[in-house]
């Protein structure tokens, strides 16, 4: 049996997100393990000492190190932590269970929400059963922390121990986490700002003004505490890091993908191109079928979440989807 090592981590996803908080902990001499499931980019991350694609301005300290090898990866490894958009994390959940045979912890950067309505905590409770996890999320560009600017995040977990060893491991003079035993209202909270994202971005395209923006957040913020609360999730969370704290960072910074794709549309962009143009998983766009289920699964009234998927899935032009939300009653 492989002796485990508690202080290694394996962060799985070598996106501008996983890439950033591998940087982070390496940074803090933590020996971290990046792996990527695509063979082509794992070589030129070795080779370059860098992550060209994602996040070029940052070379690798000594202690991160890349695999595209799964199980190589996860050897002796003890704790895990999954950055891969929403729609991919049932399948990476499925790849690495031949490899779990001793207990692990497992911690997740993925903002999303799993098909059927899952939210991530349950898939891994179905994929593997019962244990320690945690969900990192809040206002946090990856150029950002990857740049070493004033960060904070929210770590909500089911145990007490792993969050707050998540903290310590986090933890530095430019990044602070903190504790939540709010999974539930974290993860809907981290699903639901991407979709809100997109509308306000589609409305800033539209050039529709500040005072229309404001409007929608506070919409979308008034149906992201309904969602909450019917899922059992705190009320506190939502004016939390995790909650507010996203939600205004995504929905007003060119930073954001989901704002970025949003205006696009929003200037009249195609689809297809405004997706292209972004380059990486538009989250927001893979969320909005998810959420506007538990929507009506729950009886929700979520009007922008329902226009959101209307322009997803039903082709309602961009600008009547929003003209038709200031049309409707906003109790």
């Amino acid at each position: 049996m492989i002796k485990k090592n508690h202080d290694l981590l394996a962060i799985l996803g070598a996106g501008s997100w996983g890439t950033a908080l591998a940087l982070l902990l390496s940074r803090r001499q933590q020996d971290i393990r990046l792996w990527s499931r695509k063979k082509e980019h794992v070589k030129e991350m070795r080779s370059e000492g860098t992550n060209r694609r994602y996040l070029p301005d940052y070379p690798f300290p000594k202690s991160l190190c890349v695999y595209h090898d799964l199980k190589a990866s996860l050897e002796g490894v003890h704790d895990i932590l999954i950055v891969v958009p929403s729609f991919a994390f049932q399948r990476v959940l499925k790849e690495i269970k031949p490899y779990i045979n001793f207990p692990r912890r497992i911690a997740w950067g993925t903002k999303g929400i799993a098909l059927g309505g899952h939210l991530l905590h349950e898939v891994i409770e179905t994929e593997l059963g019962q244990m320690p996890v945690a969900a990192l999320s809040g206002p946090s560009l990856a150029t950002e922390v990857a740049a070493g600017l004033p960060t904070a995040i929210t770590v909500a977990s089911n145990d007490t121990k792993f969050a707050y060893d998540l903290i310590k491991r986090l933890n530095s003079p430019y990044f602070q986490a903190h504790q939540s035993n709010d999974l539930i209202g974290v993860e809907i909270c981290g699903s639901v700002k991407s979709i809100l994202a997109i509308v306000i971005g589609i409305s800033d395209g539209l050039v529709l003004g500040a005072n229309a923006r404001a409007a929608l957040i506070t919409r979308g913020l008034i149906e992201m505490s309904r969602l909450v609360k019917v899922l059992g999730g705190e009320e506190k969370t939502l004016t939390g890091l995790a909650g507010l704290g996203d939600l205004v960072l995504t929905c007003t910074d060119n930073q954001s993908r989901n704002r970025r794709f949003g205006m696009a549309l929003g200037k009249g962009v195609n689809r297809q191109v405004a997706e292209q143009s972004i380059g990486q998983a538009i989250e927001g766009l893979h969320n909005v079928s998810q959420v506007w289920m538990l929507a009506k699964r729950h009886k929700i009234d979520m009007p922008v979440i329902q226009q959101s998927y209307r322009i997803f899935h039903e082709d309602l032009d961009p600008r009547k989807a929003i003209q038709e939300l200031f049309h409707q009653s906003w109790s």
